[in-house]
C-alpha cells in the first residue's frame, strides 16, 4: 500500500535528521567549508543535484490573470483542498511515493499532484526549529527555497540544503530551474519551474494567510503549459 506524503516526509525527516547528527562534530568544530564537503558526500554535489546551488531570483508579485483561461479550467474539490485545473492532466491528491521526488523516475504522462496540511506543519514536524528562529511554515519553505550548498556556514544551513535535497520533485533539466518568489491575494510561497521542448515542469508551495499549507507539483509531458496559465491555475486554490 502506498504511503501518504506525510509520512513520507516524516521518513525522510528522520534520515535527514540522522544525517544532521552524523555532521553535528563538524558543524561544532570544524570550518564550513568541511561541513559543506560532509554534506556533499551525503547527498551529492551541485553538478549533480543543480537545485542545490539555486535560489530564488524573480519575485511575482499580484501577477494578472486570464480570467478567460480560469473560465475553461475544470474543478476539482477534495477534503483539503479546492483547485481548477486543465484539461487532459491526471490528478493525484496525497499519494506521492519517493520516485516523485527523484529524478530517476521514468513515469511518463501529464500529471498533477496535489498536497494538502494544516498550520503548522513542518514547525511540527521539526519542533527544534523554532529555537533557530523558523516561527512558522511560511519561513520554513523560505529557508528551503533560499538553501545553497555553497553558502553552508552552520548546522541549520546544512539542515536546509538537505530538506531542499528532499523536497525537490523532479524538474527536468535542472540547470534550467528558476524559481521565484511569489504573492497573490491570501497566499505566498515559492514557484520553481523548467521550461523546454521536452516537457515543462512546475513547484509551488504556498502559504495561506490562514497559515494553510498547499503543493502543488505539475509534470507538463506536452509542454501545454507556461508560467502565466500555471500562476492562473494556482489563483483557484482555495481551503474548502
Amino acid at each position: 500500500m502506498k504511503r501518504t506524503v506525510k509520512n513520507k516526509l516524516v521518513k525522510y525527516a528522520c534520515v535527514g535528521i540522522s544525517l544532521l547528527l552524523a555532521v553535528f562534530f563538524i558543524a561544532r568544530f570544524g570550518a564550513p567549508s568541511i561541513l559543506r564537503l560532509y554534506v556533499e558526500v551525503g547527498i551529492g554535489t551541485c553538478q549533480k543535484i543543480p537545485a542545490l546551488c539555486i535560489v530564488p531570483t524573480e519575485d511575482i508579485t499580484d501577477p494578472d490573470i486570464n480570467t478567460g483561461y480560469v473560465s475553461g479550467l475544470l474543478p476539482y474539490s477534495f477534503p483539503k483542498m479546492d483547485i481548477s485545473v486543465p484539461r487532459g492532466f491526471a490528478v493525484n491528491l496525497e499519494r506521492i511515493t519517493k520516485v516523485y521526488y527523484k529524478k530517476r523516475h521514468k513515469g511518463r504522462g501529464a500529471i498533477i499532484y496535489l498536497l494538502s496540511e494544516g498550520p503548522d506543519f513542518f514547525i511540527k514536524l521539526f519542533p527544534p526549529m523554532k529555537k533557530q528562529g523558523i516561527k512558522d511554515d511560511y519561513e520554513f519553505i523560505k529557508r528551503v527555497a533560499y538553501a545553497d550548498l555553497h553558502n553552508i556556514k552552520n548546522l541549520t544551513d546544512a539542515f536546509f540544503v538537505i530538506m531542499k535535497s528532499i523536497f525537490t520533485p523532479d524538474m527536468g533539466n535542472q540547470k534550467d530551474l528558476k524559481i521565484a518568489q511569489l504573492t497573490m491575494p491570501h497566499k505566498r510561497g515559492f514557484l520553481s519551474y523548467t521550461l523546454s521542448a521536452s516537457g515543462n515542469y512546475f513547484n509551488c508551495d504556498l502559504i495561506d494567510d490562514k497559515g494553510y499549507f498547499f503543493k502543488i507539483y505539475i509534470r507538463d509531458t506536452t509542454a501545454a503549459l507556461d508560467r502565466d496559465k500555471v500562476l492562473a491555475m494556482i489563483s483557484t486554490i482555495e481551503r474548502p
